[in-house]
């Protein structure tokens, strides 16, 4: 098993990265991973500490219709060059944790994505440079306000709630070029969203070297690297869960706000 990197908080309120290990407990690090952060003797038991999201980046910035049968979908072509966004960083919430509803949306939607996670600061680099610049993987929900997306004619708003960006339990370093993303709701065995992430339009260093020539991607950033055709509603009540093989699995339940 990949080695999970994770963010945690204890039951005094002090957050720490650290290592999970096999038996839940977590081997806490004296910093972030991708800051050289290294293992210390401090240990803490699977009941002593809660998992937050695995990063808290200055920045989140999500990538749209990067997969053709997603495009489609929503009417449009395949855009030409990678369609960036932000979400900002008081939309993330953890796994296992509520996507809230807001009052002002009639139309909620689940977009099961993979993230990457930046591990140096990057600005202007190349594709062949951004790939060492891309520190791991985790899995995101990109969730969004479709009725105010379509309605506003841009998508701060409808990207940009609070609890709009589940994002977790964990991250890895390595992932399979092919690996399978999976979104299911509630209890049906069959996905509502199923596809590999090498049928991206814009794979991930391009996408880090193209954001990086925009503005400059810090150490812990997220990017978003978009969602594949299957996108659909939420309701309150509907628990859904996002799989990458290869990293694990994110679930959240969705409440009245």
């Amino acid at each position: 098993m990949a080695q999970r990197y994770v963010r945690v908080q204890n039951q005094e309120g002090i957050i720490y990265y650290g290592l999970l290990q096999i038996s839940l407990d977590v081997q806490v690090l004296d910093a972030p991973p991708w800051l050289q952060g290294q293992p210390t003797d401090l240990n803490l038991e699977p009941d002593s500490y809660q998992i937050l999201a695995p990063c808290s980046p200055s920045k989140i910035v999500a990538v749209g219709k990067n997969y053709a049968d997603h495009a489609a979908e929503m009417g449009t072509d395949v855009p030409s060059e990678p369609l960036i966004f932000i979400k900002p960083p008081t939309s993330i919430i953890a796994s296992e944790t509520e996507i809230k509803y807001p009052p002002q949306s009639q139309r909620v939607d689940y977009e099961g994505e993979l993230a990457l996670v930046i591990g140096d600061r990057t600005s202007d680099c190349t594709p062949e440079e951004a790939h060492s610049k891309i520190w791991g993987y985790t899995i995101a929900n990109d969730v969004t306000a479709r009725d105010l997306q379509k309605r506003d004619g841009q998508w701060t708003r409808a990207k940009g709630f609070d609890t709009f960006c589940p994002l977790g339990p964990w991250i890895v370093r390595e992932l399979n070029p092919g690996a399978r993303l999976q979104t299911f709701l509630n209890e049906d065995a069959l996905p509502v969203q199923s596809a590999c992430i090498d049928q991206m339009v814009f794979p991930p260093d391009f996408l880090v070297s193209y954001i990086s020539q925009v503005m400059t991607l810090q150490p812990g950033d997220v990017v978003l690297t978009g969602t594949p055709f299957g996108v659909g509603q939420l309701h309150v009540g509907d628990r859904v869960r996002v799989e990458i093989e290869g990293i694990g699995r994110l679930e959240n339940t969705v409440t009245k706000r």
